[in-house]
């Protein structure tokens, strides 16, 4: 199998991974906290900045990146045609 077959090039791999490791950071920040002393009472801290406005941000910037790196192409090199 040669590489002219292949959907998706390193570049496109890299930034795939690049992508999901920013979706997952951006849920870990919106699940990480800090923990309630009170049972079952109410934590303020779930209306934070971070929570509600930064943590979402990540994850749509990860969103973002996966598309880009889907419709992303390598360009061809001197020499090479485009197919």
């Amino acid at each position: 199998m040669n590489k002219e077959n292949l959907a998706f090039g390193k570049k496109n791999y890299i930034l795939t991974a690049a992508s999901v490791v920013l979706i997952i950071v951006g849920f870990i920040v919106m699940a990480v906290g800090p923990s309630s002393t009170i049972e079952g009472g109410f934590e303020p801290d779930i209306f934070s900045t971070r929570r509600i406005v930064i943590a979402p941000m990540i994850c749509l910037a990860g969103f973002l990146l996966m598309i880009y790196a889907i419709l992303a192409t390598d360009k061809p090199k001197n020499g090479q045609k485009e197919s």
